[in-house]
C-alpha cells in the first residue's frame, strides 16, 4: 500500500468522527459525491453505497475496522483506500492509504488530509 500522513491539532477522537461521518465523506474525499450505510452502524462488514462524482453508484463493505483508530473497505468488491488516526500528544496524526495499483490516488488522499484536518477541528471546537 501507498500511505499519505499529516499531523494535525485536532484530537483522535475528531478525527475518528470525520472519518467514519458518510455525511461528511463529500466534502472531504474528491471522488465521493454522496455516501449511504445499509444500517445504522459504522462496524465490520457494514455495507452501503457511495456515488461518484459522475453519478454512478457503487456497493461497498467495511472490509477492516480497528474501532476508533483505522478502517478500510472495498468498492465495487475491489480493495480501495484505508483510513485511520493515530493519537499524539498535541493532537493526532491522520493517514490514508492507496492500493500498490493506484499511486495515482495519493495526490488526492493529500487533498482530503488537508480537508479532514480543518473538519475534524471545527468538529473539535463545535463549530462543525
Amino acid at each position: 500500500m501507498w500511505t499519505v500522513s499529516r499531523d494535525v491539532e485536532a484530537s483522535a477522537d475528531a478525527v475518528w468522527h470525520v472519518l467514519t461521518d458518510l455525511e461528511a465523506w463529500p466534502q472531504w474525499g474528491l471522488s465521493v459525491a454522496r455516501a449511504e450505510l445499509n444500517g445504522a452502524a459504522f462496524e465490520l462488514g457494514a455495507t452501503g453505497r457511495i456515488w461518484t462524482p459522475v453519478g454512478v453508484p457503487l456497493p461497498f463493505v467495511i472490509s477492516e475496522l480497528d474501532q476508533g483508530r483505522s478502517w478500510g473497505w472495498r468498492v465495487a468488491g475491489v480493495p480501495a483506500t484505508r483510513h485511520g488516526v493515530q493519537p499524539r500528544d498535541d493532537g493526532s496524526r491522520v493517514w490514508m492509504s492507496a492500493p500498490l495499483w493506484a499511486p495515482g490516488y495519493l495526490p488526492v488522499l493529500a487533498v482530503a488530509l488537508r480537508r479532514i484536518e480543518d473538519m475534524a477541528a471545527k468538529y473539535q471546537t463545535g463549530q462543525g
